[in-house]
């Protein structure tokens, strides 16, 4: 009898934990509105994937299959190309994130947290440590990337040149591209 008692104990407290209520649902609408730019932010990157996937494989195409004296026109043209997708694209596809996000962040903030977790969790997004924290990101990011560039780059450098120059050989192009190209990459990221 004492088993059942618990299971039963422990199925009320789960179906408790995941009604919904109009209290939870205001919660839940008010993160989301807190979240709309976390919201676009996936939606941008999803937007921007496949043009960067083929941005990488024009510069391979460019360098290999171009006419060197076409080559900056073409990449001109390409970039615009790459920008007029992100642009025209990128609209729609947030707009349509933001649409999506109450049935699919929305309901799963519902059946995973509790009233009093949803409190919470606005009062730590709302906080102006956070906020500053968040705003921080940026600058987190560049004085760990300058600094790590810095430390590795003398070992990292020319590990990177050789394999440029290995692949480089491999695709029967000249060597002098791909030391250009490695002097680029160990460079610290610009956000």
């Amino acid at each position: 009898m004492k088993k059942f008692t618990l299971l039963a104990l422990l199925v009320l407290s789960s179906v408790a934990h995941a009604q919904s209520t109009p209290a939870k649902k205001e919660l839940v609408a008010r993160i989301l509105v807190l979240q709309q730019s976390a919201i676009e932010q996936t939606a941008q990157a999803i937007v921007e994937r496949p043009a960067m996937q083929m941005q990488q494989q024009a510069i391979l195409a460019l360098q290999t299959r171009v006419a060197p004296e076409k080559r900056d026109a073409a990449a001109k043209n390409i970039l615009a190309d790459l920008k007029k997708y992100v642009d025209d694209v990128g609209p729609g596809v947030r707009q349509q994130a933001a649409k999506l996000a109450p049935s699919t962040v929305g309901a799963l903030l519902e059946e995973k947290f509790t009233e009093d977790e949803l409190k919470e969790l606005i009062s730590i997004i709302e906080s102006p440590v956070n906020r500053k924290f968040t705003q921080m990101g940026n600058e987190f990011q560049k004085a760990l990337g300058e600094k790590l560039v810095a430390q590795t780059q003398a070992t990292v450098g020319p590990k990177v040149k050789a394999l440029e120059q290995s692949i480089a050989g491999h695709l029967g192009l000249p060597a002098a591209p791909a030391a250009k190209a490695s002097e680029s990459s160990t460079k610290a990221p610009k956000k």
